[in-house]
């Protein structure tokens, strides 16, 4: 199975990878880290800065990754931000049948009252670049648009809201789509 996490930015997609990689003992592949390797070792002329073009370059990898992982019968965690919206429509439904993906986003409400909290976590499983810049504001956008978006396709989301989730929680949307 290829499980996929997306949301926006400190939603805790790297977190609950790196949980389910300690239950399941699956591999696992970070879109930053690919990002980081891309724009280190030269093959892109594009920045850290520059989230709104990194799915054109990561997003054809990434699919014909998962693919292999599929075709091989091979277990894999992929999460990150660059997902496109439209994924499912690039693989066959002999491969969805192998692929769960769960979006993480965080309400308003949740945002304003654990922001301090949010930011505070930034670095619980890697240590980030300077996010200084980063607003409250910023953050309840690109969740809100995430949500609609997912919304209107049908994903799957893990609903932030109250109290951050559980990984049983994250389970259980993931296994509803095996029903």
């Amino acid at each position: 199975m290829v499980i996929l996490i997306g949301g926006s930015s400190h939603t805790g997609k790297t977190y609950w990878a790196h949980e389910l990689v300690k239950r399941y003992h699956f591999s696992c592949l970070s879109l930053d880290h690919l990002k980081m390797g891309l724009i280190r070792s030269g093959y892109t002329d594009l920045t850290p800065e520059d989230d709104d073009r990194m799915t054109d370059i990561l997003w054809p990898v990434v699919r014909e990754m998962v693919k292999t992982a599929v075709e091989n019968g091979q277990d894999m965690i992929v999460e990150g931000c660059y997902f496109p919206w439209d994924w499912r429509g690039d693989f066959q439904a002999s491969y969805l049948g192998s692929i769960r993906m769960v979006w993480l986003v965080m309400t308003e409400r949740y945002i304003r009252s654990h922001f301090h909290d949010i930011k505070g976590y930034a670095n619980v499983i890697e240590r980030r670049l300077d996010d200084s810049g980063w607003r409250m504001e910023d953050m309840i956008r690109d969740n809100l648009a995430c949500l609609e978006i997912c919304r209107d396709l049908g994903e799957r989301v893990v609903l932030i809201d109250q109290c951050y989730p559980g990984v049983d929680e994250i389970l259980r949307c993931l296994e509803s789509q095996e029903e």
